[in-house]
């Protein structure tokens, strides 16, 4: 019985360390977003538009933060829970590379926008959170961007991004049911695969102007 104790509190003092070195939310998002636009401000291809490396930035450094399972679930709604578990491996496959896409054309116009991450409080027991930020440059208005949050083993993962009040997940949702009321979940699977090998072919800075 002592050797039993003994076990469960190992395990629950290196549960414990973990979780103290985990980050909290609002020091992710700042630390990854300090850290891509380093990488951008060193980096004059990306800077000229270098379609591979900011897409493998965007994959390295933004993605890995991303729980692109519950964003998957949450985008195709209640169609999820009768989807086969070979459709929602390829649907979250899909939305991984069209999230790829979607940030890559935001890197690719990148200039000398600052980010700035709003004063954030928590409870202890926190399981889901909202990091506000908002992008700002010389000029023109701050583009408010939130991060909807939610805790994982693997630590801290957005599951949605709110733009000027508009839901990333939500906006995909409505398009998504479109298609799978014509054609199920199948078709909903082509759309995607389709859209993306469209734009594996098209620069990122043509495909941002439209």
């Amino acid at each position: 019985m002592k050797f039993l104790l003994k076990v469960i509190a190992g395990i629950l003092l290196t549960v414990s360390l973990a979780q103290a070195d985990e980050p909290a939310p609002d020091v992710l998002i700042r630390e990854t977003v300090q850290d891509v636009l380093a990488v951008i401000k060193k980096d004059k291809s990306i800077q000229n538009g270098d379609q591979k490396k900011i897409v493998a930035l965007v994959e390295g450094k933004i993605l890995p933060h991303f729980d692109f399972v519950r964003m998957t679930r949450l985008a195709v709604g209640k169609s999820w829970r009768t989807a086969t578990p070979e459709q929602k491996q390829a649907l979250v496959q899909e939305f991984h590379t069209l999230l790829v896409r979607t940030y890559a054309k935001v890197f690719a116009v990148y200039r000398d926008q600052v980010v700035e991450v709003k004063p954030f409080r928590m409870a202890a027991d926190a399981t889901e959170v909202t990091v506000k930020t908002s992008i700002n440059k010389s000029g023109v208005q701050p583009v408010l961007v939130d991060y909807e949050m939610i805790h994982t083993p693997e630590g801290w993962k957005a599951f949605d991004v709110i733009i000027e009040g508009v839901s990333m997940v939500t906006s995909y949702r409505g398009t998504f049911a479109s298609e799978i009321n014509q054609g199920g979940i199948e078709r909903l699977i082509k759309v995607l695969a389709d859209k993306n090998a469209a734009s594996a072919n098209e620069p990122l800075q043509k495909a941002d102007s439209k």
